[in-house]
């Protein structure tokens, strides 16, 4: 006998018997013989309970006097789910979040196959790809989150000078030195750092123009010592600069931790290492290829260019940007390298024997890169027809390759690029005058709702990779 509860229904017309389904408060009667046409759904398995402890595996409650069962569930939800059992269809509106409906539909023992033709499509394309229609407001959300944890880091080392000597000067010449635009004197010194950047690298631009170099006595060319001048100049502030970030700063441990003042450091360790070489050289003779070395720190001038970074925000918003963009530069190498790898190969086969410059493999990956990033230098290019032909699908598919990935890049560099101008203006809008009074201006309910968000989306991934385990926690709650 099948039964539908603990009562005997042996004398009873099995198909004509209704059960009542209680989902979070709403109601409903279904008859045996629609719930009979899905066997396999948990709505049909309870028809083949014949025992309190077997409905319960299925139910979360029940009562045998009205023969009720109680599903502790969405009852918002519930409205599709009888759809289904009428028709046999699956229907989703576009409001729904179509987790939240995967999660509800896997509980009933409902398969996504049963989802309309009408709504399939949609269905798939929101839970495949979600952070694609919604990547602006998560991209908002994340930057109110990144940005609050930075000003709260920015405001703990502004608060560390509280109890040092001197400690108001020092925060006001910190502020000064490492947020440019803060103040009048912070706009002062970052224009002047500027135009001290860029001097100098104009400076060995131009000293490499024969027509700005010397001859010595020896018939050797040496560079003019008006530009040494400057190089000097440039060096004494670049120092200038380090030390007094140093001096000034909360934390001298932490100091170079910071991505900024490396760069300040290794803009004149060059010099000072090519100083010590060339007294090393003058004194032992015998050390005369340590020249060598000298020229080449000498090159590692142009890395200067680099400490702009502190003065643009679309600097530092890009140094961000590939920091947290390595999947997608990864994974444009890859297809790179797979094309390369292929049209080298191919071009080789056709060009070996009526073109002497591609004979080679890698002769033909020289061509292949240059082709693919549509470079074209035009110093090798293919002489025959199924050359050309090749080519073109060559350049083609680098165009494709290069453009799959870019779209998620600028993506994240104009997330990067809002968070360090939000960063920015709540750091200009502090005022540290009478001591630490003022707390930084952020939304804490966006930043609460960003938190509880990004805690149910790790729910979310973790229910749909372990399905499974997802269903069994439903079934016994």
């Amino acid at each position: 006998m099948t039964g539908l509860s603990l009562r005997d229904l042996s004398d009873a017309d099995f198909e004509d018997n209704e059960i009542s389904i209680n989902v979070g408060g709403f109601k409903k009667k279904m008859r045996s013989n629609t719930l009979l046409r899905f066997p396999e759904t948990r709505l049909g398995k309870l028809l083949s309970c014949h025992s309190k402890e077997s409905i319960l595996e299925l139910c979360d409650d029940y009562d045998d006097a009205k023969n009720e069962f109680y599903f502790d569930r969405n009852p918002e939800l519930f409205p599709y789910v009888l759809h289904f059992y009428n028709t046999g269809k699956l229907h989703v509106m576009g409001e729904l979040c179509v987790f939240s409906f995967s999660q509800e539909i896997e509980y009933w023992g409902i398969n996504e196959f049963f989802i309309d033709s009408c709504c399939s499509y949609s269905y798939h394309g929101r839970k495949m790809e979600p952070d694609q229609e919604k990547w602006e407001d998560h991209s908002d959300q994340e930057s109110t989150s990144s940005s609050f944890d930075e000003i709260l880091a920015f405001y703990n080392d502004a608060a560390k000078f509280d109890n040092q000597t001197f400690g108001k000067v020092r925060r006001q010449l910190w502020l000064a030195l490492d947020n440019p635009g803060y103040s009048v004197l912070s706009r002062i010194f970052s224009v002047l750092s500027i135009m001290v950047v860029l001097g100098s690298i104009v400076t060995m631009c131009l000293n490499s123009l024969s027509d700005f170099q010397i001859m010595n006595s020896n018939g050797n060319l040496e560079e003019d010592p008006r530009f040494e001048i400057v190089e000097h100049f440039g060096i004494a502030w670049f120092t200038f600069e380090l030390v007094a970030r140093f001096a000034v700063a909360p934390d001298f441990l932490k100091f170079f931790k910071h991505a900024l003042n490396l760069i300040d450091l290794m803009s004149i360790l060059p010099f000072y290492i090519t100083l010590i070489v060339n007294l090393v050289v003058e004194s032992s003779p015998a050390l005369a290829n340590l020249g060598r070395v000298a020229q080449v720190l000498r090159l590692m001038r142009i890395f200067r260019i680099l400490k702009l970074a502190r003065h643009s925000t679309g600097l530092r918003s890009l140094g961000a940007t590939l920091k947290y963009s390595y999947r997608e530069v990864g994974l444009l190498l890859l297809y790179l390298s797979v094309g390369i790898s292929i049209f080298s190969v191919v071009a080789y086969t056709i060009e070996k024997e009526e073109n002497r410059a591609l004979e080679t493999i890698p002769a033909c990956w020289w061509w292949a890169t240059v082709s693919m990033t549509t470079v074209g230098y035009g110093d090798v290019v293919p002489m025959t027809t199924a050359g050309r032909l090749t080519a073109s699908a060559c350049i083609l598919a680098g165009i494709l390759v290069v453009v799959l990935p870019i779209t998620l890049i600028f993506n994240k560099f104009s997330h990067f690029y809002r968070r360090q101008k939000q960063l920015e203006s709540a750091m200009r809008s502090c005022d540290f005058g009478d001591g630490m009074k003022v707390v930084p201006s952020v939304n804490l309910r966006d930043y609460y709702a960003y938190k509880v968000k990004s805690l149910m989306a790790s729910l979310t991934n973790m229910s749909r990779s372990t399905p499974s385990e997802l269903s069994l926690n439903d079934s016994l709650h």
